[in-house]
């Protein structure tokens, strides 16, 4: 856990028993995370990469056995809110509660017993930034349940249950990758996961070792996942793997995509979609192989390589995050790439470390050239999962 989030919990437990006159009986932290590579392929049965970053959602909770949960975060003007677990209904909350409260939901519903809880959030993990801030929220408060319930269950099965809170109570269609990101991940490395069986490996990612650095720049435009957009992608996805014969376009052969495309005929819209995701789990499969035998620097061109796709495939972009890839690769940059679903959030770019200072400068002049607002740029380092600290 890094200071800032040290320090975030200890002023997260203090505020708990000024709300609830008590303190709390755990804290809990959850990070949110960076995706290397593999974007919009999760919802395909597809390949991701992600790593976990220092910025955490934090919770402070106490059980209750009487059927009451109060919510209160640090981050939203308001007071503390009353609801009853018995009570909770799938898009009836359009209120940054509807994410802790759908995770009750979510375990009640698979079984478990949860009578109730007080709790208390903070978050430093930006939010719409691209960087999974509402998986945060959801895992820290599954761990934190899990713990106070002695419900026995692991890191992925809580990352299944947050993303059905997601999907079901939410309303918002993501991918397991974030929520298994933030139960799972581990320090200095990144997560190879299979969504399809939520097989996971632990891929060695250690940059400042061999002398880089791996940047997000926030662009500061904000995006959410339960508008259209998201939903018309995914849908298209599910009809492009309908129209092939497959139960999800994961399994469409990178060697024979060409022809995948040509049974596709006239569905041009549909076309664009599935050239993307077959070609990005390749690109996945390639950047491990090449951090396994070492070769770093090479996963640079792929990132770019990913970015094109979602600019023009999968059309997901947007002119802030065309403009960070473009001005640092111009600026020496090894690679960058937009990351997160898109329509704005952040970009990562991979650069040596003494090139960081100049990459950061150009980005920064380019958006003020631009008329945009300044970016937020800083270092990402890969940071553990879901833990409990207190």
């Amino acid at each position: 856990m890094s200071e800032s989030s040290e320090a975030v919990a200890g002023s997260v437990a203090e505020r708990f028993e000024e709300l609830y006159g008590a303190a709390p009986d755990g804290v809990w932290a959850a990070p949110g995370r960076v995706n290397l590579i593999g974007e919009h392929t999760d919802y395909n049965d597809g390949f991701v990469m992600p790593f976990a970053l220092p910025h955490t959602a934090v919770a402070a909770v106490s059980r209750r056995d009487d059927g009451i949960l109060r919510l209160h975060s640090a981050d939203v003007d308001g007071p503390v809110v009353e609801l009853a677990v018995d009570a909770l209904v799938p898009q009836s909350d359009k209120r940054w509660t509807a994410y802790p409260a759908g995770v009750v939901w979510a375990l009640r519903e698979a079984g478990h017993t949860v009578t109730g809880a007080d709790v208390h959030l903070a978050s430093t993990v930006p939010a719409g930034a691209g960087l999974s801030s509402s998986a945060a929220l959801e895992v820290v408060v599954a761990l934190a349940l899990n713990d106070l319930f002695g419900l026995g269950l692991r890191g992925w099965q809580l990352a299944r249950l947050s993303q059905r809170a997601e999907n079901v109570y939410v309303g918002a269609p993501v991918g397991i990758m974030d929520q298994t990101a933030s139960a799972c991940c581990g320090t200095g490395h990144a997560l190879f996961l299979d969504t399809r069986d939520l097989s996971q490996r632990q891929i060695p990612f250690d940059l400042a070792a061999e002398g880089m650095r791996l940047l997000v720049v926030d662009t500061r435009v904000k995006h959410s996942h339960s508008e259209g957009e998201y939903g018309k992608r995914r849908s298209g996805c599910e009809k492009g793997a309908a129209l092939l014969g497959v139960d999800a376009l994961r399994d469409v052969p990178y060697a024979e995509l060409d022809a995948a495309l040509q049974r596709l005929g006239d569905e041009e819209e549909v076309r664009r979609l599935v050239r993307h995701v077959v070609t990005e789990d390749e690109r996945v499969e390639r950047v491990v192989s090449l951090l396994e035998s070492g070769d770093t620097r090479a996963i640079g061109p792929v990132l770019v390589e990913g970015h094109a796709s979602l600019r023009d495939d999968f059309r997901v972009s947007c002119p802030e995050l065309d403009l960070v890839v473009e001005t640092a690769v111009a600026s020496g940059a090894l690679g960058a790439r937009m990351t997160g679903g898109g329509f704005g959030g952040s970009a990562i770019v991979l650069a040596e470390e003494t090139d960081v200072p100049t990459i950061t400068k150009a980005v920064e002049e380019a958006f003020a050239a631009a008329g945009f607002k300044t970016p937020r740029v800083f270092e990402a380092v890969p940071a553990a999962g879901a833990r409990r600290v207190r």
